[in-house]
């Protein structure tokens, strides 16, 4: 069942207050998915799981995935969707808010995210600038946010400054508005973010180099 169904069934309706948006193509789900290259080992965030249609996905491929979402009336809509799935944890909780290491746990681990505009930037600096950073991130976003994240030198904002400090990003893939649900007034973009094990530059410390 598609998004927009699903939310009448249960007589919800999207929050603009929380961005949402959610992607009713079947085949840009399966695209993300791919882009994640997850494997039976993996443990993967999802932010924003929606109505669990992307989980469905990732669980299917990666060994354990928790998904944190902000909104807690989806609840009956992801219990009916995942609720049979034994490797999935839906943890219902502001991901700005969330100690990430603790949820997570040891290991390295992905995250897989359609991030509401309105705190793409803050939900890059909660990951990234953590001690505990993911190894890959797989984010859906607006589509002049994913070019602002890649711009070479001399075009590059503080936001594609620190993404590209910690991270090779590139963009892999174009959704076009039409896809999602309610339909936004800009295309979107997924990007890649494959984490450095060390910055690539030299720096006494990431404090000062930010100054």
């Amino acid at each position: 069942m598609n998004p927009k169904a699903l939310l009448d069934y249960y007589q919800l309706h999207p929050k603009k207050s929380l961005g949402q948006n959610f992607v009713q193509d079947p085949s840009a789900l399966d695209k993300i998915v791919a882009v994640a290259a997850l494997s039976p080992a993996d443990t993967v965030l999802e932010i924003g799981p929606g109505t669990g249609a992307l989980t469905e996905r990732l669980a299917a491929t990666a060994g354990r995935v928790i998904a944190v979402e902000i909104d807690q009336r989806l609840q009956p809509i992801l219990d009916a969707a995942l609720g049979h799935l034994p490797n999935v944890e839906v943890v219902y909780a502001d991901i700005l808010q969330t100690d990430v290491a603790a949820l997570v746990g040891g290991g390295d681990y992905a995250v897989v995210a359609n991030v509401p505009y309105y705190i793409t930037s803050a939900i890059l600096r909660h990951l990234l600038e953590s001690p505990y950073r993911p190894r890959r991130l797989i984010l859906t976003m607006q589509l002049e946010v994913a070019e602002r994240l890649v711009a070479k030198p001399g075009d590059m904002s503080l936001l594609a400054v620190s993404a590209q400090f910690y991270a090779q990003v590139q963009i892999v893939a174009r959704l076009k508005a039409a896809i999602f649900y309610p339909r936004p007034e800009v295309d979107s973009a997924v990007v890649r973010l494959d984490t450095y094990p060390q910055p690539p530059v030299s720096i006494p410390d990431e404090k000062t180099f930010f100054r």
